[in-house]
């Protein structure tokens, strides 16, 4: 069952390229990324296995300001965050928080809807690049 707010897409790379793959195509619409999260090499630092795990945080002030404005606790969420992962059966997955659920869960005010539609574009052409076959 997919938790609520959650969209999953997948890939049709393995975990290092479609990580790979996701990098270039947010560098390449001139966002930011603000830190890079292997969540795998964390667990083996502490002796513990986990399947590749990689979580890219992104964005920019333009995008996210305005959902923050009205809602500021949205700020939990931003920026946006994609997680790339490989389940047990070793198919890799694009995820990433719906834009329009962080408006819901904050309660923003109408005046992010823009920013919110905005969003989810951006997402959502991005996923489709990263994770579609050639």
């Amino acid at each position: 069952m997919a938790a609520e707010g959650l969209i999953s897409q997948k890939s049709h790379f393995d975990p290092k390229e479609t990580m790979g793959r996701l990098e270039s195509a947010v560098s390449r619409r001139g966002l930011t990324i603000f830190a890079r999260v292997d969540h795998s090499a964390g667990a083996a630092q502490v002796g513990q296995s986990l399947r590749q795990t990689d979580l890219l945080i992104f964005g920019n002030a333009k995008g996210g300001t305005p959902v923050m404005q009205a809602a500021q606790t949205a700020g939990i969420d931003l920026p946006l965050k994609a997680l790339v992962w490989q389940d047990a059966n070793g198919i890799t997955w694009l995820s990433y928080n719906d834009p329009a659920w962080i408006a819901v869960r904050h309660a923003a005010s109408p005046s992010a809807n823009a920013a919110v539609d905005a969003m989810s574009k951006l997402l959502q052409g991005i996923a489709a690049e990263v994770a579609s076959e050639p």
